[in-house]
């Protein structure tokens, strides 16, 4: 997190420091608009107003509804995803198909402080506590239920949706989000993708979290549960995200002989930024593709 809001406020700075190159540009051109999308706010239980970006294809919904991809951190990640869903459409590709909604926030920017609160369970570790240690967090079980509840909600109302095949994807902390979707609410998506997931933020949390989720699928007390697909790149900036990502599929894999279904795969020379871009036709494919 503290990599992102550095690289957003530097660019504030460049901005900042020219003046007088932005007097001598002609008067701003329209915005570019995405085709096939739409945006609208939904507050949160807590009346907090979240941006919903929305993806659709051009025709009517199939029979039982569309399926949706989720997509966390909407402002940064959506616009990737929905160009692709758009494309997937025009090969008439089952991807294509699908409903793509991105989570965001009031801003335009391309991350919101907001984001430690919805996708953690506490507070930063060292050494983030220093500079996030009073940025509120720890509402990522509130968050889950808006999208589980009054996100999924309105999506049906407005589009009709297949509650059946709900997908969620998230990079970073929202990486980490999904992975405590899985453990928690294991019947809440068909499919999770966690992207350089920072497990390390709640490092014992995540291990208690664990331990109770493989053993409960392991006595058949889960009796269905989201399939995974964990990617991150080579050269991960904070290295922790690439060693927890791999031992972690490595843990997950045999919890396979219990029904879980599992896909990773490591990016040659992406960095923890450049992952998601890479990430998103593989996304799509596993959160779309039979079954």
């Amino acid at each position: 997190m503290s990599r992102l809001l550095a690289t957003s406020a530097l660019a504030l700075c460049l901005l900042g420091a020219s003046p007088a190159f932005a007097q001598t540009q002609p008067p701003a051109a329209p915005g570019y608009v995405l085709p096939n999308t739409e945006t609208w706010e939904l507050k949160g239980e807590d009346g907090y107003p979240y941006q919903i970006f929305v993806s659709r294809p051009a025709g009517p919904a199939p029979e039982g509804g569309y399926p949706v991809l989720t997509v966390l951190d909407g402002n940064a990640m959506f616009a990737g995803f929905a160009e692709t869903r758009r494309m997937h459409e025009y090969m008439k590709a089952d991807s294509g198909k699908a409903i793509v909604v991105g989570v965001g926030y009031r801003t335009d920017k391309a991350y919101d402080i907001r984001r430690i609160f919805d996708l953690t369970g506490g507070p930063p570790p060292p050494p983030w506590d220093v500079q996030l240690g009073k940025v509120p967090n720890g509402g990522w079980d509130k968050f889950l239920d808006f999208l589980t509840g009054k996100l999924r909600s309105e999506l049906d109302r407005r589009y009709t949706i297949n509650r059946d095949r709900q997908a969620l994807y998230g990079h970073s902390l929202g990486g980490l989000f999904a992975v405590h979707a899985l453990f928690t609410r294991p019947t809440a998506f068909h499919a999770l993708i966690a992207a350089s997931p920072s497990l390390f933020w709640h490092d014992r949390e995540m291990q208690t979290e664990e331990r109770d989720f493989a053993a409960g699928l392991q006595a058949g007390r889960i009796q269905k549960v989201s399939r995974l697909m964990v990617v991150w790149g080579e050269r991960e900036d904070t290295m922790l995200e690439r060693w927890d990502a791999e031992t972690f599929v490595r843990r997950m894999e045999p919890l396979s002989a219990f029904g879980l279904r599992t896909r990773s795969e490591a990016y040659a020379d992406e960095v923890h930024i450049t992952v998601p871009s890479r990430s998103v036709t593989s996304t799509l494919r596993f959160a779309f593709t039979w079954p």
